[in-house]
């Protein structure tokens, strides 16, 4: 009995080893098969990709093609027109109506918008049609006919006014209004109003001998001849798969200004937008885009090519693409049908050489779930298998067997990382105080140094500059004593020459109060901020009378400020002096004073606001700079630097708030005189 008992143990560890190897004989086909068609499936997916990105750089070479030949067309008619024999019997019979007949008939002919004759100062000697004024002769396309590079073709932007100096037609055709869309480059623009030309050039002999050009052009704003015809030309019928559709588009910057691009049905997608990424890659980096990209409301297979116009400047972009949806739907149809019948196939096969495998798969399912659980963070996931005679239950066994280690260890290591955080965070605490000490104290002897440098070099300067001066004036006083009566012939150059000089004694006052503010320092004491702003206005009354600016006051400061009168006057004329010449055509003045708490002191606040032009982000981080200043030939870039360090000698701060276009707000913070 004991015999066949043990017989058919034998039997059955034979029949199990049996069903184990086959199942891992099998095995392979569930690795490397997928493995191998994930593969081929990879490759096949790129090889069609490939070819799509292929077929739109096609394209786009039949749309470069056309457009470098619409310019070298337009440049040899022109060459031709200029050469033919019609054009000299007429410049030599100096008929101006039979010159700009001729002019309009080529024009109407050779499907141009515009073409004059121009001589080499720039003259209009014939146009058709008649220009309502002088166009420009400084473009490098009329440069290099004159100068017998010929023919001279290329594209070029017009501003509206220089497209209306050529036809009001043309420039309410460049007129495009915005539409917003969505991934763009954000803009305050809400119309587009350049036109992208085609422009070309042509040398011509006068009569005289002298050098003239022809010039001509054909605006691309709104030309759906132009696009649609490139679109013909690239995506002709049955060249696309059914339901997909060409496109083509030129931009002028990152706008649509020619397009067969629909924004809905009937309208075309004029006014749009490039995306962000299309106009970074192609019109900042000057590369040709060859991908997917999202246009107005799908997703096509696109190429972007930068336009670069006679200056060597990118201004714009050649578009053509087609829908991805039909071939994406088209190459997911096929990916499905491979991979669904692979499915298929594993799901009648797997079922059989899971059940001859479980033995093998449930512990190693154990062990996997295991480790899953570790690496979530639960280091008390143990396998819990009992001990058996093979090797995958050794393996199990001694995994629990590391985990417990692996638990052990990483609980010393979270007190010692504790530890260390604890001494690290105190190190850092201790070096950013020590550094910011350093940074105090050396900004501070930068600032030492250039003071005791601008001190001696402004006390020279003051010294050498204060004796011509005092000469100058004591010899213009002369000369007017001299010529008595006679000096009121003189008497505007005179005044210029006082104002001057008073201008530079001025400039080197401001020099060494900047450079020595102490020596400047007055007495302080108490004031009432509304009373000090009272009286600063008359001393500003005569710039406010020369503008259309509303004064608003709003005096709410119930504190006092301790300060030189005259300092702090010094300061809030300063601000009020530039809060009007930042509203040259007018605006509203306001200024106010308040109550406010800073950094735990009670103070007052006292604004300038003003409703000008405002200021940069650049320009406000420099505009307490000594030296520097925004009004070029009239400023010395002193008056802000003196008014910070004349507050900042009182414990206050000068602080400023600007946005282009919407006006600035200088705010005045001292603490309450106590």
């Amino acid at each position: 009995m004991s015999d066949a008992a043990g017989r058919s143990d034998e039997l059955m560890r034979g029949r199990s080893v049996r069903f184990r190897l086959l199942a891992i004989a099998l095995l392979p086909m569930l690795v490397i098969l997928p493995l191998l068609l994930g593969v081929a499936i990879y490759r096949w997916n790129a090889k069609f990709d490939a070819t799509l990105i292929s077929k739109v750089n096609g394209d786009l070479t039949i749309a470069h093609q056309y457009l470098a030949r619409i310019l070298e067309k337009t440049g040899v008619q022109l060459r031709a027109l200029s050469l033919s024999a019609r054009f000299h019997e007429v410049l030599a019979s100096d008929a101006r109506g039979s010159l700009r007949d001729l002019l309009d008939e080529t024009r109407k002919e050779i499907g141009l918008d515009f073409l004059y004759l121009t001589n080499g100062r720039g003259d209009v000697l014939a146009s058709s049609p008649p220009l309502q004024h002088q166009p420009r002769s400084d473009w490098p396309i009329i440069t290099s006919a004159l100068s017998g590079q010929v023919p001279a073709t290329g594209v070029d932007i017009f501003g509206n006014d220089e497209l209306a100096a050529i036809s009001p037609a043309l420039a309410e055709r460049a007129r495009l209004d915005l539409v917003p869309t969505p991934n763009t480059v954000p803009t305050d623009r809400s119309t587009e109003t350049r036109g992208m030309v085609v422009h070309a050039a042509s040398r011509a002999m006068l009569p005289d001998g002298g050098a003239a050009a022809l010039v001509g052009g054909t605006l691309l704003n709104q030309n759906l001849e132009f696009i649609d015809t490139i679109n013909d030309l690239v995506y002709r019928a049955a060249s696309l798969p059914e339901g997909s559709q060409g496109t083509a588009t030129l931009f002028l910057d990152d706008v649509r200004i020619s397009t067969n691009v629909r924004l809905f049905e009937g309208r075309r997608a004029l006014g749009t937008r490039v995306s962000a990424a299309v106009r970074s890659a192609v019109l900042g980096e000057g590369r040709t885009w060859l991908d997917s990209a999202f246009v107005v409301n799908d997703w096509y297979i696109s190429a972007y090519e930068p336009l670069v116009d006679s200056y060597g400047k990118r201004v714009g972009m050649l578009y053509v693409g087609f829908l991805e949806k039909p071939f994406s739907e088209a190459k997911y149809q096929t990916l499905v049908i491979i991979i669904g019948a692979f499915i298929a196939i594993t799901a009648a096969t797997v079922p059989i050489f899971l059940r001859w495998a479980s033995s093998i798969f449930m512990p190693l399912e154990r062990v996997t779930a295991t480790i899953s659980e570790v690496e979530r963070g639960n280091l008390s996931a143990r396998t819990k298998m009992p001990v058996l005679g093979d090797e995958i239950g050794r393996v199990a066994v001694h995994l629990d067997s590391l985990l417990d280690q692996i638990q052990e260890r990483d609980r010393q290591l979270r007190e010692w990382n504790e530890d260390l955080n604890v001494r690290v965070r105190e190190r850092t605490r201790d070096l950013e105080h020590a550094n910011l000490k350093l940074e105090a104290t050396t900004k501070q002897l930068i600032m030492s140094e250039k003071l005791a440098a601008i001190g001696e070099i402004t006390a020279g300067v003051a010294h050498e500059i204060n004796n011509p001066i005092a000469v100058m004036q004591g010899n213009l006083d002369v000369i007017r004593s001299v010529f008595g009566a006679d000096a009121d012939k003189a008497k505007v150059e005179f005044r210029l020459l006082d104002e001057q000089i008073h201008r530079i004694s001025q400039i080197v006052t401001k020099l060494l109060q900047f450079a020595r503010p102490e020596e400047y320092a007055g007495y302080v004491e108490r004031h009432a901020p509304a009373s000090v702003i009272s009286d600063c206005l008359p001393l500003v009354q005569h710039l406010l009378n020369k503008t259309e600016i509303a004064v608003v006051r709003d005096d709410r400061a119930s504190r006092f400020v301790l300060m030189n009168r005259s300092e702090l006057q010094q300061v809030l004329v300063n601000l009020v002096v530039n809060a009007i010449h930042a509203m040259p055509d007018g605006g509203t003045l306001t200024l106010r004073s308040f109550d406010v708490e800073r950094d735990g002191h009670q103070g007052v606040a006292i604004e300038v606001a003003d409703t000008g032009i405002g200021m940069s982000t650049d320009v406000i981080e420099k505009i307490f700079d000594a030296f520097y200043t925004t009004k070029r030939r009239q400023g010395t870039g002193l008056g802000l630097s003196i008014s910070q360090t004349l507050i900042k000698r009182q414990g206050g701060q000068i602080s400023a708030e600007s946005r282009v276009g919407s006006g600035s707000i200088f705010t005045v913070w001292l603490p309450e005189a106590t």
